[in-house]
């Protein structure tokens, strides 16, 4: 068998098979790959520097880790003799005893699932919590029990390869166009966020955004049962905010699950990822108690409209995880005047010019940053000054005085990071050391 990407998925992948008995090849475009090396004495025969078109062609199964291209010739000589070509939380699933929690959606995702986690531990279920995000699928086999809950980020890249993968709750956050780097065009990276609803029957529920019309539209065929929820209040049934609560609204009753004063979050849409989570507590059967202990404890996750800190009355939020132009809306939304944004990297499509009103009325300037600075530059600079820097050093110094003396500076790239920085984690943590060595000059 060969597992094809030798990141997070496709190792933990490589050693799921391997300890099962399968004679496994990791194949991996880089020659350097020391976190690979471990799996040697499993006996995975470890193919680096380029992939060989015969280990492809050759082998039983191919499983794809979430950023190689389905696409790639190699992938497409070993479908082209008929061999089985799965994603890696495909191949994971066959081996899950417990049930699956999935949650996908163009933002929000990781804080989605991360607080979906924390919501069923605190209500006394065992919980793994992964996928996109922390360990992937295949590392949680092992742990798996039939009263284990798996709740898994899922991105596009890994639904668009299933074939039995079947969540018994599936969670659609929200749809607006995102990675046209990689998907040819905006249906079918559509076509590929459906497909979390795609195995589903009645005896598993979907979780839908009702406030999104899109989202709304992907999960029409589904079979599921669909739960609704709307921070709009403008469903009859499911999940709403009412009297300062998160509740849910069924046609006779109205339960209480989460205060809005137990959100910590920056950021308005936050309370769409809060609701989201709550509507799968729920029916899972987690009190509201349990839940709004996990809402209070929770403060965000690293590089999602992230509090850095203040420096001279100027505060700064990384929101390095805003790699598309509508999560960069978003956060910007989240502030109401003398915002400074640093925008840009390696763009993956969309419009930036929709950025333009929310920043017309709430920024003093945008500093533009990476590949994307001239398309920053021709979307904006005729509505809000917009100053080009080369690094992210001279970007952070510019917005610092740009911002003074009470303004925000905050990281809402808009764009993907591999331009200038290993992944948005990255791009990230040197945000914050910048913003460190501000107080150090």
């Amino acid at each position: 068998m060969t597992v094809v990407g030798a990141a997070r998925s496709g190792i933990a992948a490589a050693e799921l098979l391997a300890r099962r008995g399968a004679l496994v090849t990791l194949s991996e475009a880089r020659a350097d790959v020391p976190e690979a090396e471990p799996l040697a004495p499993l006996g995975v025969r470890l193919e680096l520097g380029g992939h060989q078109t015969a280990t492809f062609t050759e082998a039983d199964l191919v499983v794809l880790s979430p950023g190689v291209p389905p696409e790639s010739p190699v992938v497409q000589a070993a479908r082209d003799r008929g061999i089985p070509v799965i994603a890696e939380i495909e191949l994971a699933s066959r081996w899950l005893q417990g049930r699956v929690i999935a949650i996908t959606g163009t933002k929000g995702k990781s804080t989605t699932t991360a607080l979906t986690g924390r919501m069923l531990e605190a209500a006394g279920f065992k919980v793994t919590v992964g996928g996109n995000i922390g360990a992937p699928l295949s590392a949680q086999v092992s742990q798996s029990t039939p009263d284990t809950f798996h709740v898994v980020e899922a991105s596009s890249f890994q639904l668009e390869q299933i074939d039995t993968f079947r969540p018994w709750i599936a969670v659609m956050l929200n749809f607006s166009p995102d990675h046209l780097d990689r998907h040819p065009t905006v249906e079918s990276y559509a076509a590929a966020k459906a497909r979390i609803f795609e195995n589903q029957d009645a005896r598993d529920f979907a979780v839908i955004n009702a406030d999104d019309p899109a989202v709304l539209e992907l999960a029409r065929r589904g079979r599921a049962a669909a739960r609704l929820f709307a921070r709009s209040g403008a469903i009859d049934r499911g999940t709403v905010v009412e009297g300062g609560w998160i509740v849910d609204r069924q046609r006779d009753t109205t339960s209480r699950l989460v205060p809005l004063t137990a959100i910590h979050l920056l950021g308005p849409h936050l309370v769409n990822d809060v609701m989201a989570a709550a509507t799968v507590g729920a029916i899972a059967g987690a009190a509201p108690a349990a839940m709004t202990a996990a809402v209070d404890g929770f403060r965000g996750l690293e590089h999602a409209m992230e509090l850095v800190g203040e420096r001279q009355g100027v505060r700064f939020v990384n929101d390095s995880k805003a790699t598309n132009v509508e999560s960069a809306l978003r956060s910007i939304e989240s502030f109401d005047r003398d915002l400074v944004p640093i925008i840009g990297g390696k763009f993956k499509g969309g419009d930036l010019r929709l950025l333009r009103e929310p920043l017309r009325q709430r920024a003093k300037a945008v500093v533009a940053i990476g590949e994307a600075r001239p398309l920053v530059t021709e979307a904006l600079a005729d509505l809000v000054p917009v100053q080009e820097a080369a690094t992210l050093r001279d970007a952070v110094e510019r917005a610092f005085e740009l911002a003074k003396p009470s303004g925000v500076v905050l990281l809402a790239p808009a764009c993907a990071s591999f331009d200038m920085f290993r992944d948005y984690a990255d791009r990230g943590r040197q945000f914050k050391e910048e913003v460190g060595r501000l107080s150090e000059r």
